[in-house]
C-alpha cells in the first residue's frame, strides 16, 4: 500500500480527492491537512510515502511546506497540486524538492499512475511541466540561469568525478547510454557503472533526477533550445 497524505485548504477539494483516493487500489489515505503547518506536522507524525500538496495555503504555503517535509524526510515524495499550469509557484516548488506537479482536474487513472510512479522513485517534472509550453520555457530558462550564473545553487562541493560530470552532461543532451559510450569512446558497461556511482553519490533514483540535481547545483548546463 502507498501511504498518501493530502494537503489543501479548500474543504471541497480535500473531501473530493480524499474520497477518490479511498477508492484507488493500493492507495491508503493516512491524513488530510488544511494548511502547510498542519501538513508538515502530519507528515512527521504519519510518515507518508507521498504527499499531495496544494501550492496556495495559509500559515505555510505549499512551497515552504514541501521544503520542510523534504528536509525532514528525504524519502517522502511530494506531488504539488495547482489549478493553473502556469502557476508562478511551480518552479519554486520544483526547487524545493517536488517530484511532480498535477492540475486539480486530473482524472482518476492519471492520478493513480502518477502517485505510483512517484512512489517508486520516478521524477515526473519532465512529464508534468515540460509538456506545458508556457511553463516549460520558464523552467528551462531558470534552470539555464542556475547553471550559468549559479544563482541559488547550494554552495556544496560536487561529489562527482570529472568523467561522471561529463557523462551527466551528455545525458542532459538526450543521449542514451549507448550514445554516451560512443561519444566518449568507452564501453556501454562503463557508462552503466558510472551511472550507478552517480545515483549512489547523489542519493537519487534515476537518470532524470541526477540530471536535474546536477543542473540545480550548476555542475552541468541545460542544453540550448
Amino acid at each position: 500500500m502507498i501511504r498518501v497524505l493530502l494537503a489543501d485548504d479548500q474543504r471541497v477539494v480535500r473531501e473530493g480527492l480524499g474520497t477518490l483516493l479511498g477508492l484507488l487500489d493500493g492507495i491508503e489515505l493516512v491524513g488530510t491537512a488544511a494548511d502547510g503547518e498542519e501538513a508538515v506536522a502530519l507528515a512527521a507524525e504519519r510518515d507518508p510515502d507521498v504527499v499531495l500538496m496544494d501550492l496556495v495555503m495559509p500559515e505555510l504555503d505549499g512551497v515552504e511546506a514541501t521544503r520542510a517535509i523534504r528536509e525532514a524526510s528525504p524519502s517522502t515524495k511530494v506531488i504539488v497540486l495547482t489549478s493553473f499550469a502556469d502557476d508562478e509557484k511551480v518552479f519554486p516548488a520544483i526547487k524545493a524538492g517536488a517530484a511532480a506537479f498535477i492540475l486539480k482536474d486530473v482524472g482518476p487513472d492519471d492520478l493513480v499512475t502518477i502517485i505510483r510512479r512517484v512512489a517508486s522513485g520516478e521524477f515526473l517534472i519532465n512529464d508534468k511541466v515540460f509538456s506545458k509550453p508556457a511553463v516549460a520555457s520558464r523552467v528551462l530558462k531558470e534552470f539555464r540561469e542556475l547553471a550559468v550564473y549559479g544563482q541559488e545553487a547550494a554552495p556544496i562541493f560536487a561529489p562527482l568525478s570529472p568523467r561522471e560530470v561529463e557523462i551527466l552532461d551528455n545525458i542532459a543532451q538526450g543521449m542514451t547510454n549507448k550514445q554516451v559510450a560512443y561519444a566518449l569512446s568507452i564501453s556501454e558497461q562503463t557508462v552503466k557503472n558510472h551511472m550507478s556511482s552517480i545515483l549512489r553519490k547523489l542519493s537519487v533514483n534515476d537518470r532524470t533526477q541526477a540530471v536535474v540535481y546536477a543542473m540545480r547545483q550548476g555542475w552541468i548546463r541545460m542544453p540550448e533550445d
